[in-house]
């Protein structure tokens, strides 16, 4: 057996917590080695035990899942973390990512997911529920405004680039993979957002995401 992935859960329901840890130890892959009732004591439990990756409920007592993870961030703590939310909001979601998070997934009906989601963050990429990326892909339809999909401005290596972007690749596997060097890929990225004109953290991959499906009937 490799190397096991010990994880942390924060959700103020106990129920809720023993549900998900024994979901998660069926993978014996994957150990929870800590549990915690709210935002406070799931810190704690970061700092002190560096966990791999923490399940995060983003509505806990007192300090709450967003506030968590800003503050792993503003103490270079290598934990990634994982929300699980019952809140299917873009807007939501777009701040979660943006103080930290690598996953965002929607309570119960993607609580089959979060094996995959766990191992893909370890991994060092971005998961995101299907359920909430069905969402975000009907949001997207119904909405005219919505930022349309033109990647016939962008470069070949750049289209290859985001095409992998939304498949949850971080600039460093990217980069093996075209056999380029990751600041080359992170160019590439800078570029890519001026000329769709997006803007703020992780934008990128967000607009990837909410463009997968057609990234990939385009770009194959």
């Amino acid at each position: 057996m490799g190397d096991v992935i010990r994880v942390l859960l924060a959700d103020d329901h106990p129920v809720v917590r023993r549900g998900l840890k024994a979901t998660i130890e069926e993978d014996e892959h994957l150990r929870v080695i800590a549990e915690a009732g709210d935002g406070a004591e799931a810190l704690r439990c970061i700092i002190e035990l560096k966990p791999a990756v923490a399940i995060i409920d983003i509505d806990m007592p007192g300090l709450n899942g967003l506030g968590v993870a800003r503050e792993v961030a503003a103490q270079n703590i290598d934990t990634r973390i994982i929300f699980m939310t019952f809140h299917a909001n873009e807007d939501l979601m777009r701040a979660a990512m943006d103080v930290g998070g690598k996953g965002y997934l929607l309570k119960g009906s993607e609580t089959d997911e979060i094996a995959a989601a766990i191992h893909a963050v370890s991994a060092g990429r971005t998961y995101i529920g299907s359920t909430m990326a069905a969402v975000l892909l009907k949001q997207n339809a119904e909405n005219p405004n919505a930022q349309a999909l033109d990647v016939s401005i962008l470069t070949p290596t750049e289209k290859k680039i985001l095409r992998l972007i939304a498949d949850g690749l971080s600039s460093k596997e990217i980069g093996d993979q075209l056999s380029i060097h990751y600041r080359t890929v992170e160019n590439h990225r800078t570029n890519m957002c001026r000329k769709l004109n997006i803007e703020g953290a992780n934008a990128l991959a967000r607009f990837a995401l909410q463009h997968r499906a057609a990234l990939q009937e385009r770009l194959l």
